[in-house]
């Protein structure tokens, strides 16, 4: 098993729809400001149009995923409309997305010469 298999994902950003908060990890901080605000906006949006809780998260690969989760007690949760949602934002947002996990990629790649 190659050390990269015992990696955890590296929680980019994500938005709680329980507690209103929006979350954007501190190693990314250095993301132009446009692109960290697009990425606010689509977390906060998601999240108020289905409910949840949505994480975006880097896979050990560089593979950008959305997580969704909610509260068992929430039937309010759009569980159909989120899994759209998803698949929606994949492709509206493609070229974001790739220019992310690339970015992401990239940053591993310079850390581990270091």
């Amino acid at each position: 098993m190659s050390e990269r298999e015992d990696e955890e994902n590296v929680v980019l950003c994500g938005a709680n729809s329980y507690e209103q908060k929006y979350y954007l990890n501190e190693r990314f901080r250095v993301l132009p400001q446009s692109i960290q605000d697009e990425l606010k906006v689509l977390c906060v949006l998601f999240v108020e149009d289905v409910g949840g809780i949505l994480t975006m998260e880097f896979e050990p690969d560089g593979s950008l995923v959305m997580r969704v989760q909610n509260d068992e007690a929430d039937y309010l949760f759009d569980e159909i409309g989120s899994g759209l949602k998803v698949k929606q934002i994949r492709q509206e947002k493609r070229e974001l997305l790739e220019a992310l996990e690339l970015y992401y990629r990239a940053s591993r790649q310079l850390e581990e010469k270091t």
